[in-house]
């Protein structure tokens, strides 16, 4: 927001300049990374389009998240022989690689 100029101004100065601005109500956005995943709960979600441009604003409490699936752990923890904690533990140690975590839980 310009420091004082009511939302009702900017709204209408947005839209002669081509701005669409839409509110989007969603209960969570989940942004994955190879590594991890970000959690963005309570979200505050605006798309704004200006020329053909979409851009989206995101706004709340962001948590980080394991990206490692209950699949690939149980696969570890099977191969390894571990238990499943001890699976996700070394998965997260190697960022998810499923061979370096089996490898390294082997040698232990």
């Amino acid at each position: 927001m310009m420091p004082g100029m009511n939302p009702r101004q900017m709204q209408k100065a947005m839209q002669r300049m081509g701005i669409k601005q839409e509110e989007i109500d969603a209960s969570e956005v989940i942004i994955k990374t190879p590594e991890k995943n970000l959690v963005i709960k309570n979200p505050q979600v605006t798309k704004v389009d200006m020329m053909g441009q979409k851009t989206f604003q995101v706004i709340g409490e962001v948590t980080e998240e394991s990206s490692i699936s209950e699949e690939d752990i149980k696969t570890v923890a099977e191969q390894a022989e571990v238990s499943e904690e001890q699976a996700k533990e070394a998965l997260q140690k190697t960022s998810g690689d499923l061979a370096e975590a089996i490898l390294e839980l082997k040698k232990e």
